[in-house]
């Protein structure tokens, strides 16, 4: 899988592609738009950051390359690469219970506070890119 060189691409079936962990210094892209929304990203190989519509969505660190992100009123999935093993971060529902999947496996479920976030560590170095999966339970 390759870097997303553009920082932020709409894919043909509705998803979103994000982020280049091969940067060696910060890239921003703002206002991008994507099915009615305003899309923000900064990237690096230091964090990846996406904003919709001024609201926190994803947060990576180490910086990431993020593939095939969609949303659902369910939750959310993607395919995650990066050279690190890496901390995620990502926005949901508020005091929700999710079950999180990694490569299809399940890790647990895990439960939002009050801000939506929900945080899981993805081991990357070895894998090199990774799917993942959260569900609302």
């Amino acid at each position: 899988m390759a870097v997303v060189e553009e920082l932020l691409r709409s894919e043909s079936d509705g998803a979103i592609s994000f982020g280049n962990h091969k940067l060696a210094h910060k890239a921003k892209l703002e206002d991008f738009q994507h099915a009615g929304d305003l899309l923000k990203v900064k990237t690096y190989y230091e964090i990846t950051k996406l904003e919709k519509n001024g609201m926190f969505l994803y947060e990576s660190v180490p910086g990431t390359s993020v593939t095939a992100f969609k949303e659902s009123e369910n939750g959310v999935e993607f395919i995650v690469e990066g050279d690190e093993d890496a901390q995620i971060t990502v926005g949901l529902t508020d005091d929700t219970e999710y079950e999180v999947l990694v490569s299809g496996q399940s890790m647990g479920t895990m439960k939002t506070g009050l801000g939506g976030k929900l945080s899981l560590s993805v081991e990357l170095a070895a894998a090199g890119e990774v799917s993942v999966k959260i569900v609302q339970v």
